[in-house]
Parts: structure tokens; sequence; C-alpha cells
């Protein structure tokens, strides 16, 4: 079965084409599920590149608006894509509650910035060395312990940054891939980053990401692996990229997700 639980909305402010476009890709490509998690809005906070705390209601209806058209032709949820805070547990819960709160079907952990309050935070884009590494695997690992993730999203983008691989990248590794491992949660291989330019690193020229030497360490495991199209654009939600991170994915022997693992949620 062809699955993408990653896919981007105009909300977000850096994605393009309507919500009914999406879904119409997804069916021409033969698509049997499509997961909206766009960007999703801190309420006291704009970290800017996603919606607005008031447009939250607005875009769930919409793909709750999708979800009972296509019913009969495909399974529609709706998503979020968010970072971990630990202030934020309550936060999470309401996303989440579908008697007091909003009700989405998923929050996918996509930690771009981490600390411990919205004031506080540190953008793994921007790391400082590699000593940022670990401390961003922590908060991804504490995140991963209270259950309020399906899954993690490229959490191999701190090899955006132009650091060589040290002790400090084999540790944050193993604190990720621990934590996925020991809370069952399935870890994404972002086909997005193969849509950015290769450049030169210190291991070579390469895309940022998905990061090989990462996906390396758990070859041939039992951790689960989902690929997700990372998809701003309609066009995105299943191409050559896509279709390309499944052949990476093959040849590593990765133990990739082929069905619907959210179904009966």
């Amino acid at each position: 079965m062809k699955l993408n639980y990653h896919t981007h909305t105009q909300l977000c402010r850096h994605a393009f084409g309507t919500t009914e476009e999406y879904v119409q890709s997804a069916l021409k490509n033969g698509l049997g599920v499509l997961g909206f998690s766009d960007h999703a809005p801190f309420p006291e906070k704009d970290f800017g590149y996603r919606m607005l705390y008031d447009e939250l209601t607005g875009y769930k209806n919409e793909i709750d608006r999708l979800k009972a058209e296509y019913h009969e032709k495909m399974t529609i949820y709706c998503g979020l894509e968010i970072e971990y805070l630990p202030c934020k547990d309550d936060y999470y819960v309401k996303l989440k509650d579908k008697i007091s709160g909003f009700g989405f079907d998923y929050l996918a952990m996509g930690e771009h910035f981490y600390g411990e309050t919205t004031d506080s935070t540190k953008n793994i884009f921007f790391a400082s060395s590699t000593d940022d590494y670990v401390e961003y695997a922590e908060y991804i690992s504490r995140g991963l312990s209270t259950g309020l993730f399906s899954f993690l999203a490229h959490p191999d983008i701190m090899f955006y940054n132009d650091f060589a691989f040290d002790s400090n990248c084999r540790k944050a590794c193993d604190i990720i891939l621990t934590a996925v491992e020991k809370n069952n949660v399935p870890v994404e291989f972002n086909a997005n980053g193969l849509r950015r330019e290769k450049k030169i690193y210190p291991d070579g020229k390469r895309h940022p990401y998905p990061y090989l030497p990462f996906w390396e360490i758990i070859r041939g495991s039992n951790i689960r692996v989902i690929l997700g199209a990372d998809s701003h654009t309609p066009d995105q939600v299943w191409d050559s990229d896509v279709e390309q991170a499944y052949e990476i994915c093959d040849r590593m022997n990765l133990n990739v997700i082929t069905s619907d693992f959210l179904e009966g949620i």
C-alpha cells in the first residue's frame, strides 16, 4: 500500500496548492492513505512558517470535510507536525483529545527547535557544535517517552549542519534510536531531504538528509520506518524522490511500514 503521513498545506506559509489538490494527487498516484500533518502553532508564540493558532479549527474542519467526501476512495487523517517542549504537555493532550480538545488524529514530532519553554529554544539548523546534537537528542527522547507522538519525523536533520561526524554525533544517534525502539515509535525516512541540493560536507558531497550513516545503524533491525514525502506541493505527494527514498530503504534492508499503522486509532 502506498502511504504518506507527512503532507503540508498553504497554512504553513511555505507550501503551495489546495488541500483538495493534494488529495487528487494522492488518488492519481494510487495512495491508500494520506495524512495531513501541517506545522502546528503554539498558542502564545508565533515561531513562523506555520499556521496561526486561530487557524487550527479551520484546518481541522477542512481535512474532516475531505475525510467524509473521499472515505470510499482512500483513508485521510488529520494530524500535525509539532516540536516537543516539556512545558507544553497539556497542549499536546488538548490537540489530541476528541472530547474536550481539538481531536487531531495524530501528532508527528518534527523537532526543528528544542528547549524547556517557548522562550528558551534553540534551532537545530543553527547548531553551534555537535554538543547541541546530544542535547537535541535528549529532548527527542523525553518527548517520545510521553506517548503523545505517533512517529518521529526526519530524525537526522541535525546533519544539515556542516560538522564532521564525531563521538557526539554517534551518541546523539544512539539516544534517538534507543528512544524510538524503547517506545515502539516509527521513525521517518524523509524524502524532502532528497529534494534539497547536494553540497560539500566534511564527509563528502551529499544531501543534507537523509543522512545514510544514521540509517546504517538500524540496517536489518526491527525498528519501524515510515517513508515521509514531506510534501509541500501536490506533485510531491508521490514523486521520483519518494520512489528514490523507497529504493534506498530497500537497499539498506530497513523495516519499512507498508500498511496503515494508524488504522483503528
